[in-house]
């Protein structure tokens, strides 16, 4: 009998393929660069899901010589492609995964599809309680195998270190560090910003937001639908095979909903279920990622109890800083964090407890992030009205507030808000934009947020770490949509902004920045592609007082 999952896998099998035509030749997977050992093994879940598992043990080490383990449990590593990169040489996948630096220290790591993915039956369920049990069930097997430690630690970029939150909330026995970067911490603002589509970039072509977040939902059911490598083992194949049509069906239409308080969506917000967890965290945010974007993640950072917590935030996109962050050291802490809390090694962690990446392309160090002088300065802007059309640019679109020429250095660390008192249809939508503004009127985009028209809208825009230099000016910028990161159906009706306020995390403290690092390519490319020219006229026409602070001393 031919399963529903068989007729989908066809039928978007072309589709995937189309997908990875796109992809650049030279991202197509390559082997592990280090030698080592592959076995295959299926694990029970708690519901009695299969989980397959890639067993990845050093070169020569014997069947029962224990080892500490890393863990990565995903939804992106079938055998036949990563995501949608053809992998021609099949085997474990183990792209971007950095796992040779961890096999060359004596790990074995180990590979787990999450349910309904690669090797794995079931249905997903978007980090819902059966994505969370495989988590837990894949920790507490594979602390109990006869070569291992006793001792895990999981690691990810993306969905990968999402379910490295997942397991940190379940804290099964045998998880000793998490180390998580770029994750989902709450996949709703992930989607949608109040309510608002993001969208996703269209790389490799582009960085450009291209793909609504509407669409999530059927690519990831296309990665669920890879098909299995005929070399595969039986099991794998069945269930590479099998996913009931209501899978899908669910999967589609809670994911497609727009409103943060669905069930849904409330029992998969980790913030306030990792508050107060005390496992070791190292966790990494960029600051301009497209994708899972610098937002709630503070909040879960801040919200972690006591422990050993590192973190790096900085200017990069949806990565590690293995590499081009212009930061070689990021390996040697990482792996020192993994050696003193998973394998106990007698190692001390190099580095500050915050790694922070400011725009301009120099690092410090801090206790606290965002740090504790950063003081919230007030700004009035300028009021009127904006056409909510979409599309096409224009000057009816948008209200300019500027700053004068600054006097002295500022230096905006942290979550920028704003207060709108609005009258437009619901339908309508408010954005707003922070800029620097150089002297030769060059404008380059520091950070943005969006919110639904109403009598009051708040704003929380994407946090940042943004020195803005004296003779430079502050400009914020009131519209209805940024085309490229939000997707808006336009209401075509004007919208009046009868009062507006944004508040500035300003350090009132300079600093300097005393850590080894260069520019990153997140930098040059956020450069290149969020910089506009303005009118000089403009810029005088929108003047509007701010006092900021008169930043003295070191901090």
């Amino acid at each position: 009998m031919v399963t529903d999952r068989a007729v989908l896998s066809r039928a978007l099998c072309g589709l995937l393929l189309l997908l990875a035509a796109f992809t650049p030749v030279t991202a197509a997977a390559e082997p592990l660069p280090v030698p080592y050992q592959w076995k295959q093994a299926f694990i029970d879940s708690a519901d009695g899901t299969r989980l397959h598992a890639d067993i990845l043990r050093p070169a020569g080490l014997p069947d029962d010589a224990r080892t500490p383990v890393v863990l990565t449990v995903s939804p992106y590593r079938a055998h036949l492609a990563y995501l949608s990169e053809p992998r021609l040489t099949g085997g474990p996948s183990t792209d971007n995964l950095t796992a040779e630096l961890f096999l060359n220290a004596g790990y074995t790591y180990v590979v787990v599809d999450l349910r309904g993915f690669g090797g794995s039956n079931g249905c997903p369920d978007f980090g819902g309680p059966g994505e969370r049990a495989d988590v837990a069930a894949a920790v507490e097997w594979a602390a109990s195998r006869p070569w291992s430690t006793g001792k895990v630690g999981l690691f990810g970029t993306s969905y990968e270190a999402w379910t490295g939150l997942m397991g940190l909330a379940a804290a099964p026995k045998g998880l000793a560090a998490v180390g998580a970067f770029e994750p989902v911490v709450d996949p709703y603002s992930y989607l949608y910003m109040q309510g608002v589509s993001w969208k996703f970039s269209g790389k490799p072509i582009t960085e450009s937001g291209v793909r609504p977040a509407d669409f999530a939902g059927l690519e990831h059911l296309l990665i669920a639908s890879t098909p299995p490598r005929p070399e595969d083992s039986g099991e794998y194949q069945a269930n590479a095979t099998q996913m009931p049509w209501q899978c899908y069906q669910r999967y589609l239409s809670e994911i497609g909903d727009h409103n943060p308080d669905t069930a849904f969506w409330r029992d998969r917000d980790l913030v306030a279920r990792l508050r107060g967890s005390t496992i070791p965290v190292f966790l990494g945010q960029g600051f301009v990622d497209y994708n899972t974007r610098a937002y709630r993640v503070f909040e879960l950072w801040n919200g972690l109890g006591p422990g050993e917590h590192r973190a790096w935030f900085g200017q990069w996109g949806h990565r590690t800083c293995h590499d081009k962050c212009g930061t070689p050291h990021f390996d040697t802490e990482l792996l020192a964090f993994f050696d003193k809390h998973v394998a106990d090694r007698a190692v001390q962690v190099p580095g500050p407890r915050i790694t922070v990446g400011q725009f301009d392309g120099r690092w410090r160090a801090e206790t606290a992030w965002p740090p504790a002088d950063a003081r919230r300065v007030p700004v009035e802007l300028r009021t009127g009205s904006y056409t909510d059309r979409g599309l096409v640019p224009g000057p009816d679109r948008e209200l300019w507030s500027v700053s004068a020429p600054l006097t002295v250095d500022q230096h905006l660390s942290g979550i920028p808000t704003a207060t709108l008192r609005l009258t437009g249809p619901a339908n309508a939508t408010v954005a707003v934009e922070l800029y620097d503004i150089a002297p030769d009127s060059r404008a380059t985009v520091i950070t943005r947020g969006i919110a639904p028209v109403g009598d009051t809208a708040e704003v929380r825009l994407l946090a940042q770490d943004w020195p803005i230099a004296a003779g430079h000016r502050i400009g914020v910028r009131v519209t209805d949509v940024v085309d490229d990161v939000w997707s808006h159906s336009p209401a075509f009706a004007p919208v009046t902004v009868t009062s507006a306020r944004v508040e500035l995390p300003l350090l009132t403290g300079t600093r300097r920045p005393e850590l080894a690092g260069g520019l990153t390519e997140g930098i040059v490319k956020w450069r290149n592609e969020k910089t506009i020219a303005l009118d000089p006229s403009m810029l005088n026409n929108a003047t509007v007082p701010m006092t900021l602070p008169d930043r003295t001393g070191d901090r």
